[in-house]
């Protein structure tokens, strides 16, 4: 246990913390006197500061770690996935929109975990970091348009667009990248069997 992984159990540990302020029914919509909104979007702000700097201390300190990469990934969709389905529930994101986003994560998630089982890595692209970026923009956008600053949910519902738009044009490219990874080690694997089959004198038919 490290300082990266012990923010990222933080970001896990604030994700019910944040479904109770946003569901549950205060007394005016005040927390101690603020907007529960106000309240639901820092905390929410401060959970997605801690998956930059959770990956940004570990690089920086070299403690990346297994329980860290595992980790990670879990806390970011725990995150967007009950902050997704809390907006839902308030009407404030449509059902078929949050329904395709958390399910092109969980579809990534499975890929990710055929890959690992096959010795592939497929590192984070471009793509999925700008949809992260997104997702916390129009989550943000949509908390905050809930009743202190009604004008910025018309720009969070545009920026949820864009969020669905880059999850699925990014699983697309996950999916490629899985195949292109997947056929390059099945070749070099191939090729493995075949020189060790010459060096031995009895060249072995590749299988698959």
């Amino acid at each position: 246990m490290n300082l990266p992984n012990t923010l990222t159990l933080v970001r896990i540990f604030l994700v019910p913390l944040l479904v109770v302020v946003l569901l549950t029914q205060f007394a005016g919509h005040e927390i101690f006197g603020v907007p529960k909104e106000l309240i639901g979007a820092a905390i929410f702000a401060v959970a997605s500061l801690t998956d930059w700097l959770d990956g940004y201390l570990a690089r920086r300190r070299r403690q990346v770690t297994w329980l860290g990469q595992v980790l990670d990934p879990i806390a970011d969709k725990l995150l967007t996935s009950a902050a997704f389905i809390s907006l839902v529930q308030l009407g404030l994101a449509p059902a078929w929109m949050v329904a395709l986003i958390i399910g092109r994560e969980f579809a990534i998630t499975g890929l990710r975990s055929l890959a690992y089982t096959k010795g592939i890595t497929i590192p984070a692209s471009r793509l999925g970091k700008i949809k992260m970026a997104s997702q916390v923009t129009a989550i943000l956008l949509l908390i905050l348009g809930w009743r202190p600053v009604p004008w910025l949910a018309p720009i969070g519902y545009a920026a949820l667009w864009v969020v669905m738009l880059t999850a699925v044009i990014s699983a697309i490219d996950y999916y490629r990248r899985f195949v292109v990874l997947l056929n390059a080690r099945v070749t070099d694997v191939n090729v493995a069997r075949e020189f060790k089959g010459t060096q031995t004198g009895q060249p072995q038919r590749a299988q698959r």
